[in-house]
């Protein structure tokens, strides 16, 4: 059963998606939350699969709860997917580079959406590939003063680096296999290895930290 966390500060969007959640067999809403603060709170107090986080809140916002929960090491198995009206925001690159799996615009449908759920539950860190790399090179385009070498990026090796730029187009494992001609298991391999140097909490991470190096462009 996925234990799904569902913050926003209007309470018909939060009646709604949790509806959407209980409506499903392996699915069930561990709680609710108005507000940033609350949602760190409901968090510990939980510990759900995923937290479906609004950005925009009045107090703590999302942004700062998601740095919070995605921080605390106690919630490390909680994945985070943001909520956001616009597709093209700089609060959802900065929730991404802060730990969030993912983020997915409000007028998602709900099978994306519990799709969605399901991924970020079973590992799939990275959600919605192609739409988080053109979010995070649209707004790093906007922002080329952000864009600086991770201090650990000496640490990758040169397959290392290619795998993380081939991460950051939005190549799933098996793609990024295809791709450079070798298993899907040594493709896995190359991308665990670049997130446990670089310190990256999942595949999200690993896009912002490769647009921010200035391997993609």
């Amino acid at each position: 059963m996925i234990s799904v966390l569902i913050v926003d500060d209007q309470d018909l969007v939060r009646f709604g998606l949790r509806t959407l959640v209980d409506s499903e067999d392996d699915l069930t809403c561990a709680g609710e939350a108005a507000d940033g603060l609350d949602a760190v709170i409901k968090a510990r107090e939980t510990r759900p699969d995923v937290v479906l986080m609004d950005i925009r809140m009045s107090g703590v916002d999302g942004l700062e709860a998601t740095r919070r929960i995605t921080g605390d090491p106690d919630l490390a198995a909680t994945k985070v997917i943001v909520l956001t009206t616009f597709e093209i925001d700089e609060y959802v690159f900065s929730a991404l580079r802060s730990g969030a799996s993912g983020f997915l615009l409000k007028d998602t449908t709900p099978v994306d959406l519990l799709r969605a759920i399901r991924l970020v539950a079973g590992g799939e860190a990275l959600l919605s590939p192609s739409a988080t790399t053109k979010l995070v090179r649209e707004f790093v385009q906007l922002a080329p003063r952000s864009r600086a070498p991770h201090p650990q990026l000496h640490t990758l090796t040169e397959r290392e680096r290619e795998v993380l730029a081939l991460v950051a187009e939005g190549l799933s494992n098996e793609e990024i296999a295809e791709r450079l001609v070798v298993s899907p298991a040594t493709a896995r391999t190359h991308v665990s290895r670049a997130m446990v140097k670089l310190g990256a909490r999942d595949r999200a991470q690993l896009v912002v930290f490769a647009y921010q190096s200035g391997l993609v462009d």
